[in-house]
């Protein structure tokens, strides 16, 4: 079974001393979920790695999720589909708080 079409707010922390996913940042989409990655801002990396990070928190396949706004800049916007059911729930946690 899968779930409606997400789109996820992510600010992206390239160049972190360690991979996280988890906080909150108030961006131009509206509350972000936070990506430290190891990966630097050059060629894309940092953004692919935000980009496996991700589906890897949401409990879905990496070609689930593509990059829709904000291929240039630390804030984006992310289309996970198809979503996973508890996909929103964990968001949530996520970005708003009980997560590591």
């Amino acid at each position: 079974m899968t779930g409606e079409p997400l789109t996820v707010a992510v600010r992206v922390k390239p160049g972190a001393s360690r991979a996280r996913v988890g906080g909150r940042f108030d961006g131009p989409h509206g509350p972000a979920l936070v990506i430290a990655v190891h990966a630097p801002a050059v060629d894309g990396r940092a953004t692919e790695a935000a980009r496996r990070a991700l589906a890897d928190a949401l409990g879905v396949r990496p070609a689930a999720v593509s990059l829709r706004a904000g291929a240039a800049s630390r804030d984006k916007l992310f289309l996970v589909e198809p979503a996973a059911p508890g996909a929103p729930e964990a968001l949530r946690r996520l970005r708003d708080g009980s997560a590591e």
